[in-house]
C-alpha cells in the first residue's frame, strides 16, 4: 500500500526517517545539520495560557500550489476554542521563521511532498493552499514535565498536517497518540529519529503526544519537531493580506 493509500484508508500515515530524507531529495538531506541547528535559536512561547514556559516556537505563512510557492506577510497564528480551548480565540504574535529556514531546500521539500500527497485526496483542491510552519521546541527538566500537545488529543482546525521530528535528546516518553472522533484509539507509537514523520488527515483523526520527561534526571530533555499544516484559505486569510 503507497502512503497516500494509507492516509486514504487510515486518516494517516507514517513515515521511517530514510523515506522521509529520500523523499525531501539529497540537497535536503545534505543541508539538514544546518536545518536542524536553527531548532536552538527559538524564542520562548509567550502564549500559554497554563503558564508554562517549557515550548520555543517561530511561525511562517505560504501560499502553496504545485506550481508556486510565497512566503506571506508575517502574520499572527490564530485557532478557535473549538480546536484548541487552552490557547485558542486570541491572535497569537509568534517571532517569524528566518528567511533562511523559510526559504531551506528542507522546508520547501516538506511542503512539495505534503502537496504531492495531499493535493490528489482533496476534493476540489484550492488554486493555492494556506501553509502554516511552526518550529516547536518542547523542554523538560527535573521537576518541570515538557507538554508537546498541552490541549490533549485535538484537530487542529485545518485539512492536513504534517509533524516531522527535527531530534530528540534524553527524552522519556513522547509518544503519538491517534483516535477516531468517538475517541477510539487508530495508533500509538514514537517518533524516535530524525525525519521520522506522521502525516494526518485533521478532518478524520485526532491526534496528541504524551508528556516528556528527562531520562537522566541530570540532564535536560528537548523534542524537537516542524509541524506544516494546509487549509483552504479563507476570510482571516483575506483579511491577512490586506
Amino acid at each position: 500500500m503507497s502512503p497516500r493509500q494509507a492516509l486514504a484508508a487510515d486518516g494517516f500515515v507514517r513515515f521511517e526517517g530514510s523515506e522521509t530524507m529520500a523523499l525531501l531529495g539529497p540537497e535536503a538531506a545534505a543541508s539538514w545539520s544546518v536545518f536542524a541547528d536553527s531548532w536552538n535559536d527559538l524564542p520562548l512561547d509567550g502564549f500559554m495560557a497554563d503558564g508554562g514556559r517549557y515550548r520555543r516556537r517561530r511561525f511562517a505563512a505560504f501560499a502553496a500550489s504545485p506550481n508556486h510557492v510565497e512566503r506571506k506577510p508575517h502574520q499572527p497564528h490564530w485557532q478557535s476554542r473549538d480546536y484548541n480551548p487552552l490557547n485558542g480565540g486570541v491572535q497569537r504574535w509568534f517571532e517569524p521563521v528566518t528567511e533562511t529556514i523559510a526559504d531551506h531546500p528542507v522546508t520547501r521539500g516538506v511542503i512539495a511532498a505534503g502537496l504531492d500527497l495531499f493535493q490528489p485526496l482533496t476534493v476540489d483542491p484550492p488554486l493555492a493552499w494556506h501553509v502554516e510552519l511552526h518550529q516547536f521546541r518542547i523542554e523538560a527538566r527535573t521537576g518541570m514535565a515538557g507538554l508537546p500537545t498541552p490541549e490533549g488529543a485535538h484537530r487542529d482546525g485545518v485539512d492536513w498536517v504534517i509533524v516531522l521530528l527535527i531530534d530528540r535528546r534524553n527524552v522519556d516518553s513522547g509518544v503519538t497518540d491517534i483516535y477516531a472522533p468517538d475517541g477510539t484509539s487508530l495508533g500509538s507509537f514514537t517518533l524516535v529519529a530524525p525525519g521520522d514523520a506522521v502525516c494526518v488527515d485533521d478532518h478524520r483523526v485526532l491526534h496528541g503526544v504524551t508528556a516528556i520527561r528527562p531520562l537522566d534526571p541530570a540532564m535536560p530533555a528537548v523534542r524537537d519537531v516542524l509541524v506544516v499544516t494546509f487549509r483552504r484559505p479563507d476570510e482571516r486569510d483575506r483579511q491577512a493580506s490586506l
